[in-house]
């Protein structure tokens, strides 16, 4: 499967503003692109990329005063591979966890573990470990919170979204993503692109955020907003949550007036050829 993914995005500054995007597909699919991405800016300005703390691939630069475009387009093979399921995936005892995983089992900006703890124990803690502990967390949140686009706020955290019982994708991944980390399973934030492709359509095209969990000796992809098997994923970025990996990171006010993202399959069309 060929799955066409980009973005059209304009901003506006009222001063030259330095900013650092996350919006290119993770450097895991580099492989896996057969067209080459295409990042263009209008008006042009040059830019610089790097990677940083969690493997992401950032585009630096400084946007001037005035309107900014930015635009991005590529494609990408996919096997066309529904979402792991693996009832056999077991939790790792915390004493036997890599050290690596261990900063995904700490509080954070936007997952309040300290908040949430008992709530977690009181829920799932006499479940069985492993991957239907983190199945059940995800069923909880997916029935908990009703998703809203109108009822998006950039500041709300899993605790508040718990207790508000509304909220988007990244609200979604925030809460469940708290409650495995209370339950001492390390997870992590992930952001990218996911498509309509196989399921009927339901929202504009946009962004999505989910979670990996981490079972055995693997990360494994759960998510608690659609909870249902999905294909056509494309990892941009992964984080402790949404603080480290916001799209745009703008070092001084801007304001958004376009916003466009576009992922589909163009296997059988004569850009997929």
């Amino acid at each position: 499967m060929l799955i066409r993914y980009g973005y059209d995005i304009s901003l506006h500054c009222e001063e030259q503003t330095p900013m650092v995007c996350l919006l290119s597909a993770h450097s895991e699919h580099r492989s896996k692109l057969r067209r080459p991405e295409t990042f263009v800016s209008t008006p042009e300005i040059s830019s610089s990329t790097y990677c940083d703390l969690y493997g992401n691939s950032c585009r630096r630069f400084v946007a001037p005063a005035g309107e900014i475009n930015l635009w991005g387009d590529g494609v990408i093979e996919d096997d066309g591979s529904f979402d792991s399921f693996v009832p056999a995936a077991t939790e790792v005892p915390l004493a036997k966890l890599p050290d690596e995983v261990l900063v995904y089992l700490l509080g954070s900006r936007y997952c309040e573990t300290d908040k949430l703890s008992q709530v977690a124990w009181d829920l799932f803690g006499s479940l069985d470990p492993g991957w239907f502990r983190v199945q059940s967390i995800c069923d909880y949140v997916h029935n908990r919170i009703e998703f809203d686009y109108t009822q998006a706020r950039a500041t709300r955290s899993a605790f508040e979204a718990f207790d508000e019982k509304v909220g988007v994708c990244r609200d979604f991944a925030h809460l469940a993503i708290a409650l495995c980390r209370c339950m001492n399973i390390p997870a992590r934030y992930v952001n990218g692109y996911l498509g309509d492709i196989g399921v009927p359509i339901r929202d504009p095209m946009d962004f999505s955020a989910w979670m990996e969990v981490y079972l055995g000796d693997h990360w494994y992809t759960f998510d608690p907003r659609n909870n249902e098997p999905r294909l056509g994923r494309i990892v941009v970025s992964r984080g402790r949550d949404a603080v480290d990996v916001p799209l745009i990171n703008s070092f001084g006010p801007h304001t958004l007036t376009n916003f466009q993202v576009w992922t589909y399959d163009v296997t059988f069309t004569d850009e997929g050829r």
